[in-house]
């Protein structure tokens, strides 16, 4: 399994595609696609069926998720940066390498 660098609950920043420069929260990461979800970000609108849940039907937006080497984590400061790992004592953690601050 890879590790990624990147959680649900970060916030990141788009850094290529059609979405460039839009900011939004990862809502969930899909690890064997290496994609995430990101809140208001790529928003698709898809066809539904008349079902028990929907018995409507009709139009949905929805997030599609993104690949994960189009975004960037954002620091507290809000800038974009790369994640490196270091070890902590005993525990490995995340660290921005722009501001070398802990994750």
């Amino acid at each position: 399994m890879t590790k990624l660098k990147i959680k649900s609950g970060d916030t990141v920043k788009v850094i290529a595609g059609d979405h460039k420069g839009s900011e939004g929260k990862v809502q969930k990461v899909l690890l064997d696609k290496n994609k995430a979800i990101v809140e208001g970000i790529n928003v698709v609108k898809k066809h539904t069926k008349p079902s028990a849940k929907n018995p409507q039907g009709g139009i949905v937006e929805k997030e599609a998720p993104i690949h994960i080497s189009n975004l960037s984590l954002l620091t507290a400061k809000g800038e974009a940066t790369r994640v490196g790992f270091k070890m902590e004592g005993d525990k490995k953690v995340r660290f921005s390498k722009k501001s070398n601050e802990v994750i």
